[in-house]
């Protein structure tokens, strides 16, 4: 894969390819870079070495080394499949890979055996196939590819913004104005590093979720909200939605769950529609995931102003 540098957004190499490789990690960026899988101008490179516009950046991913997770017969919610990816509807409660404390019955086990072994390895061992993510706690759409052309393909719509994601949430308090575009930096919160935040640039990632709520109950004090996400950061809407001052309605991290008016038993989010370029069609492909039972309240009264 090569990429040349258009704009110089980032002053870091590992920090600008970091923003345009959706599917690997800063850390994970770095240790390629060490290893010389990446090069600069056809040069060996360092993470903090400069980007300048006009610089060709050539990144040679290693083979996949065999997963160490193994295959686990889990029921999947297919949305579609064929021979170059599938997509899924992710139930909430699901975690994605194995890690610490999930070493097995992830959607990386059922899918090894759901798909045999045929998935891409680009992500590392632990996250096969695996080309963005969704946390444990929200529900819906998740791509996947079964080989390395499609991963890629995939990753670079992902990296461009020309995928569209969509979700639906509903938060504790009605966000104000009704729509809006949300822009800042996220990153990692230094009093818990478990958590993001907004944080003044040139800290952080640039993070844009465009917003619009659906439905207003006044009696609970929720609302129903309809996010476009136009960057992938970590816990991005959960993030946006607790700087409105609208924190997610069983949100864990970014709310105290005991206070908030209704408690319907997990993380209102849900990734509902999402659109892609087929990697080897070109056609346009649109995908929508069953909205939960647990939203029905709020839909319901919001059927008019849903979008088809």
């Amino acid at each position: 894969m090569i990429l040349t540098v258009d704009i110089a957004d980032h002053d870091r190499l590992d920090a600008w390819l970091a923003s345009r490789l959706a599917d690997l990690s800063r850390s994970r960026i770095q240790e390629l870079i060490r290893e010389q899988y990446i090069l600069s101008n056809g040069k060996p490179a360092k993470p903090r070495d400069a980007v300048k516009v006009g610089d060709v950046i050539d990144i040679a991913l290693p083979e996949a080394v065999p997963a160490e997770a193994a295959p686990q017969e889990i029921p999947l919610k297919v949305l579609f499949e064929d021979e170059d990816l599938i997509v899924l509807d992710k139930e909430s409660g699901i975690v994605v890979h194995p890690a610490a404390g999930n070493p097995d019955g992830t959607l990386v086990n059922a899918l090894l055996h759901h798909c045999k072994g045929q998935l891409s390895g680009i992500g590392g061992v632990e996250r096969p196939g695996i080309v963005h993510r969704l946390d444990k706690d929200t529900s819906g759409c998740l791509i996947v590819a079964k080989n390395d052309r499609t991963h890629q393909h995939l990753a670079s719509q992902f990296a461009d913004r020309t995928n569209e994601k969509i979700y639906l949430c509903v938060t504790q308090q009605t966000p104000q104005p009704p729509s809006e575009t949300v822009f800042t930096h996220i990153g990692r919160d230094p009093r818990n590093r478990q958590k993001m935040t907004v944080v003044t640039p040139p800290a952080g990632r640039p993070s844009i979720t465009d917003y619009e709520v659906l439905f207003s109950d006044p009696q609970s004090r929720t609302a129903l909200v309809l996010c476009h996400l136009h960057t992938g950061r970590t816990h991005q809407i959960r993030v946006h939605m607790k700087h409105k001052g609208t924190p997610l309605i069983g949100d864990p991290i970014y709310s105290s769950i005991a206070r908030q008016t209704v408690q319907p038993g997990r993380l209102m989010l849900h990734a509902w529609k999402l659109g892609i370029d087929h990697p080897r069609t070109g056609e346009r492909l649109h995908f929508t995931a069953p909205i939960p039972p647990e939203f029905a309240p709020w839909v319901d009264s919001a059927r008019e102003k849903m979008p088809h």
